[in-house]
């Protein structure tokens, strides 16, 4: 981790050390890593100058931050009411089934993390899966597999 600290250092430099700019700095450094791991957390306390629990405590308080290591890709199912009547939860599974996996989960080899959540505030368009930060519309367990290939297919 000592060498891939300089990574985390140039976007440190990036914002100059700003206080006000911890979030952002944080978003990159996941963006980098995929985690915010707690060698990283600890430099972005120092050279901001922010007691230690400051920073984690930002980095715990938003969902969009993760202590533990996130796969390349992250496929979020909603599973709000208007997504769950429409067969969310059908779609959670096929998902799990197809990537070996339970929901809050990682693969092994570091491609793959699912979640949920519980609303994505597109109910109209249920059930909804994000992936990589695309949204699916009317997702059914019959997509999946369409959703998914792309994605494995990066893997050869």
């Amino acid at each position: 981790m000592e060498s891939n600290l300089s990574l985390a250092q140039e976007i440190i430099n990036k914002y100059k050390g700003q206080k006000k700019a911890l979030i952002t700095i944080l978003q990159e450094i996941q963006n980098v890593y995929h985690y915010l791991p707690e060698p990283v957390l600890r430099l972005v306390s120092k050279k901001l100058n922010l007691p230690l629990i400051d920073v984690i405590s930002v980095a715990t308080f938003y969902r969009a931050f993760s202590l533990k290591p996130r796969g390349r890709h992250q496929i979020t199912v909603c599973l709000g009411t208007a997504c769950h009547v429409r067969g969310g939860f059908k779609v959670l599974e096929e998902f799990e089934k197809q990537l070996n996996l339970k929901a809050g989960e990682t693969s092994p080899d570091n491609q793959f993390t699912l979640e949920t959540v519980n609303c994505l505030g597109c109910c109209a368009i249920g059930p909804v899966v994000v992936v990589d930060g695309n949204y699916y519309a009317q997702t059914t367990t019959r997509k999946v597999s369409r959703i998914l290939k792309p994605l494995t297919k990066e893997k050869l």
